[in-house]
């Protein structure tokens, strides 16, 4: 029984890894099509990817936005994930169902409502309408993260800084946002990677010359045939990789998600 476990357990990592092992492979072809098995390996496509200039811009742009838009949710993410877990709100449940409603709705039909209900009546420039939307997707990994680290914090502390003479204001800065730092670097980091790989809503908002870095991508697929999207592909799953791996081992991301 133990090794049948073992075997399943096995075949289960294979399958999650084996799309990734079979991309980064692709990425390392020494050939100029895209196939797998690679015609031999070689390095050249991985070289290639850091000296095309509209994967540079993208690349830009969508580290400018996932920095942004993560900052905006934490701004609005850390006062509501406060309020919900410190004080008696009516209709709390409901206010937590309505604050998750960007993660249950599919990105498609949310890309396509801020187009069409926000975007097009405003006259919102790309940037903005790109930022604000990825403020929305981020705002629940915020309040849920934000809320997993309060719910770690006793509130007797917080009762004691009052008692000794701290207002509100000054013991949610001075005691409460020490205390939960590492849920807000969580926070941070988990939605920083969710608007940077974010496709269906951002495929909706971008135009011309403005475009993210996996939308830049999956149009480059319609013309060009070669290996520099898997690498591409790989350098960014190893990157996403290596940003959740850092944050679990110097965070203890898994206790907040």
């Amino acid at each position: 029984m133990r090794y049948a476990g073992h075997a399943v357990l096995a075949a289960v990592v294979l399958f999650l890894i084996g799309p990734f092992l079979v991309i980064a492979a692709a990425g390392l072809s020494a050939g100029d099509t895209l196939t797998f098995p690679p015609q031999g390996l070689s390095l050249k496509w991985i070289t290639a990817v850091f000296g095309m200039e509209n994967f540079r811009q993208s690349f830009v742009l969508s580290l400018w936005l996932a920095v942004g838009s993560t900052a905006l949710a934490l701004l609005f993410g850390v006062p509501a994930a406060y309020g919900l877990a410190r004080y008696p709100v009516p209709g709390r449940d409901f206010m937590r169902s309505i604050v998750f409603t960007p993660v249950i709705v599919p990105g498609i039909i949310a890309g396509l409502a801020l187009l069409r209900h926000a975007v097009i009546p405003l006259g919102l420039p790309v940037t903005t309408a790109l930022i604000l939307a990825h403020t929305v997707l981020v705002v629940p990994y915020a309040v849920r993260v934000v809320t997993a680290s309060l719910e770690h914090l006793r509130t007797d502390v917080e009762e004691a800084a009052v008692i000794l003479g701290a207002t509100r204001t000054g013991t949610f800065f001075r005691v409460v946002l020490p205390n939960i730092r590492n849920g807000i670097l969580a926070a941070f980091i988990l939605g920083f990677v969710t608007s940077f790989n974010q496709v269906p809503v951002s495929l909706f908002l971008t135009g011309p010359g403005i475009t993210t870095l996996p939308i830049d991508m999956l149009a480059s697929m319609e013309f060009v045939y070669d290996p520099s999207i898997a690498a591409l592909s790989a350098l960014l799953a190893l990157m996403s990789m290596a940003i959740v791996m850092i944050a679990e081992k110097m965070l203890g991301l898994s206790r907040y998600v």
